[in-house]
């Protein structure tokens, strides 16, 4: 009786702590997201205009998103890369590629362009990812 017990504690702890860790606080108190799919709803772009981006204050936030549309290079093979500017993303599902810095993560999301859109690894700030299913 005490290990049946004893086992059906253990597996109610263990699912409990793998739901937590898909978004858990980093010692900076930013959340780190550790999950393979996510939704993002924010900006995203190049790595240099989302730190330019963070740091504009709120109220020019639209206008820099506005002048600086994405633009990105894109091969014969149909894959963005050497992307610049910033794009504004509305529950977008994205796959998380990897953390940049305390603030922003890098992520494969599809990227409207001019000429269509296309799957392009671009950073998101982290508060901005939501762990999705």
């Amino acid at each position: 009786m005490r290990y049946l017990f004893a086992s059906t504690l253990a597996a109610v702890i263990a699912a409990a702590s793998s739901a937590a860790n898909a978004q858990t606080a980093g010692s900076d108190g930013i959340p780190t997201t550790q999950c393979a799919i996510g939704y993002v709803t924010g900006v995203g772009g190049s790595a240099q205009s989302v730190r330019e981006y963070l740091a504009t204050p709120d109220r020019d936030k639209y206008r820099y998103v506005a002048d600086n549309p994405i633009r990105c290079q894109v091969s014969d093979e149909g894959r963005a890369s050497a992307c610049t500017g910033i794009t504004d993303l509305r529950h977008e599902k994205v796959s998380v590629y990897d953390d940049i810095d305390s603030a922003t993560m890098a992520v494969v999301a599809r990227v409207e362009l001019d000429r269509g859109t296309y799957p392009a690894i671009i950073v998101v700030p982290k508060q901005d990812v939501q762990c999705g299913e």
